[in-house]
């Protein structure tokens, strides 16, 4: 019964959803106040029977039904409890669910928070979300029901997929689909200014914190997806270009240009064309992230469907969502036209404009290597892989120069600002920058460490981003020298000047980090056998032993290696190769010794002979490999500071609704 209440909720949720999509939009359109009033109680109401949905299929779960497919396919009696949670959003039909889940939440809060807009604006974007949550109810309910029944119940399940079986698994889908799906606020509110007509600033005011938050959560999620990779299966690197890596990553880089388009639109009254389509670009991203994964065109250990029919109503829906938004736009083009705020070359809006454009190249050109091989595929049955070297030969030149202005951008003043008074800002930090990166490059030729022209320069652009956000924090606080202490000066600046400045920063340790992660990485694979040793960047590893252990749900050979360096005594790590006993899949378990300036990684290969004695390893030595998650992690800290700010909760307030019946009137 527990599987049928979820059925039945989803129904219902759905009928929610419709009438939702339905009649506060005309009820804006028409000035039909009692329609207008039902958003806010029907998004209530939708949120409540997606949870009861979602907690039922938690329960069948929790409880191991398996007389639910679903739950046959992805449980077993022996997962440990923590995953039999993760297993929820484990399969294609569950993460669906999951996608909604979000979707219904975002929608919530948009009711929630939006209190102090004007009532038929708020209503039309709550309908543009209610048009969204019918296309995936429908396909829940007829395509991707994680509640139809197995007749006669398996006795066992099959297990969840033993890559999936990690800690990462229980929060990296649900932050990585906040982000996602966060995205659809920022495009239901362009949709709704698009459909009324109101194509001032207002809508780019209130729908800022929405897009912080998507990003924040998207970049949190992109991050421990980056850490999960890098432990699991032995890979040892933080980044593959994997196709469905490259799904997540698309919608964060026209997330990141939006970001800052609706600075300029909120503050200045220009870009409002740029925002109103990169808010629909990157929630169309993110739906063809979605068709990427849950089609079944990918193989990946991302990908789950693999129903042709399950694909098309994807596709149909992505098409949908896109022409009819982008349709939409075109025919309000020309009432969007420049704004009202002018400005010079030389300008803070200029150098958001070049942000603006480098960020959605560099995702035009993701989205053709990511793309080209599938449509390849397609045409002329002709199988290529495009990898690394691509994206590093097209992405880097456009992502450089972003580092490189970025620097320059928060010094400079708002419609025009002069050359000189530039150079008087940032002298000291380029200068610092290159004379760092310069010492780098002569302390590693004093200790045989041959930095790579390409290391260098992205150490030389990490330390500029750092450097010059350190200049502007020095000369925002100096110019207020005359008005009170330190202590005050510090409590006077918004929580979003913080925001930027801790996302900036962060951008800049990335970029130190990954430059000296890759440039100075020292990798070995070898054989060993027991009482044998090797030696990789400077440490040595003696292979001292190898037994038997156990796990919940698999049998392992769990290795000691000692590893010692001069001057730092030994420690012992423990790689293990385990065989999950339901599905008989092998994984290597990577050992990794993380510290402040380096990461030690060792993995167990495969056995080369049928004693077990002589075993492939792979050794790595990855210098400050954390300031990459650090880094990552100071960038959506720096969206949340942003949240903080006073002037998003005073936004609404900023922009009061008309009275009466004037609020409800729209153009369609």
């Amino acid at each position: 019964m527990i599987a049928e209440l979820g059925v039945f909720a989803l129904v219902l949720a759905l009928v929610t959803a419709g009438l939702l999509a339905v009649l506060p939009l005309a009820g804006a359109h028409w000035g039909f106040a009692g329609w207008v009033k039902l958003a806010r109680p029907a998004a209530l109401l939708q949120c409540l029977l997606c949870m009861l949905s979602s907690a039922s299929l938690f329960w069948c779960f929790w409880r191991g039904d398996f007389s639910v497919l679903y739950v046959a396919a992805n449980s077993h009696s022996d997962l440990p409890m923590a995953y039999k949670l993760a297993a929820f959003w484990g399969g294609h039909e569950g993460s669906m669910l999951l996608w909604q889940l979000m979707l219904s939440g975002w929608t919530l809060a948009v009711a929630w928070r939006s209190r102090d807009l004007p009532p038929a604006f708020v209503a039309r974007v709550l309908a543009v979300l209610g048009w969204i949550s019918v296309g995936l109810l429908l396909f829940l309910l007829f395509l991707s029901n994680p509640f139809t029944r197995l007749v006669p119940a398996a006795a066992e399940g099959k297990d969840l997929n033993p890559l999936l079986q990690d800690p990462g698994m229980v929060l990296h889908p649900p932050l990585l689909y906040m982000g996602y799906v966060g995205f659809a606020v920022p495009f239901a509110f362009a949709l709704a200014a698009l459909i009324s007509g109101e194509l001032g600033a207002a809508w780019a005011r209130w729908s800022r914190s929405w897009t912080l938050a998507a990003w924040g959560f998207l970049t949190l999620g992109i991050l421990l997806g980056s850490a999960w990779a890098y432990y699991v299966l032995g890979w040892g690197g933080w980044w593959f270009w994997d196709p469905v890596e490259n799904a997540s990553f698309m919608p964060w880089l026209v997330g990141t240009a939006l970001v800052h388009s609706l600075i300029v639109t909120d503050q200045r009254g220009a870009f409002r064309s740029w925002s109103a389509l990169l808010a629909i670009c990157a929630f169309s991203l993110s739906l063809l992230g979605t068709f990427l994964v849950r089609s079944g065109v990918l193989t990946s250990v991302h990908a789950f469907a693999v129903d042709p029919g399950r694909g098309l109503f994807i596709l149909c829906f992505v098409v949908a969502v896109v022409g009819a938004s982008l349709w939409l736009f075109a025919w309000r083009a020309p009432e969007l036209g420049r704004g009202s705020g002018e400005f010079a070359m030389l300008s803070r809006e200029t150098f958001l404009l070049i942000n603006n454009v480098l960020f959605t190249a560099a995702a035009l050109a993701v989205l053709i290597g990511t793309l080209y091989p599938l449509a390849l595929d397609v045409l002329s049955g002709e199988k290529i892989s495009v990898g690394p070297p691509y994206f590093q030969a097209v992405f880097l030149p456009l992502v450089l120069p972003a580092l490189a202005l970025m620097g320059v951008g928060t010094v400079t003043r708002w419609k025009s600002s002069q050359a000189g008074e530039l150079w008087r800002r940032l002298r000291m930090a380029l200068v610092l920058s290159v004379v760092c990166a310069a010492l780098l490059a002569l302390a590693g030729g004093w200790t045989g460490v041959r930095l790579s022209p390409a290391t260098l320069l992205g150490l030389a652009l990490g330390l500029w981003c750092v450097l010059s956000t350190l200049a502007h924090v020095w000369q925002r606080l100096g110019q207020g020298r005359g008005a009170g202490h330190l202590g005050q000066r510090l409590s006077r600046q918004p929580w979003g000047w913080w925001g930027m400045l801790m996302a900036h920063a962060g951008a800049g340790v990335f970029v130190l980090a990954v430059s000296l992660a890759d440039g100075l990485e020292s990798r070995h694979e070898t054989t060993l056998a027991q009482g044998e040793t090797a030696e990789a960047g400077g440490y040595r590893f003696r292979f001292d032993s190898l037994g038997p252990t156990t796990g919940p749900n698999y049998d392992a050979q769990r290795a000691q290696f000692t590893v010692s360096r001069k001057g730092q005594g030994n420690w012992n790590m423990f790689p293990e190769k385990r065989v999950y006993r339901a599905q008989g899949m092998a994984l290597s378990q990577a050992a990794i010794d993380s510290g402040w300036t380096r990461d030690v990684f060792v993995a167990l290969g495969d056995p080369l002979d049928e004693q077990g004695q002589r075993w492939t390893v792979r050794l790595q030595v990855k210098p400050f490999m954390d300031w990459v998650w650090i880094g990552t992690l100071m960038m959506a800290l720096g969206a949340g500071l942003s949240l903080m700010d006073q002037r998003f909760r005073t936004a609404a307030q900023r922009a009061r609704r008309p009275s009466g019946a004037a609020a409800l009137q729209g153009v369609i």
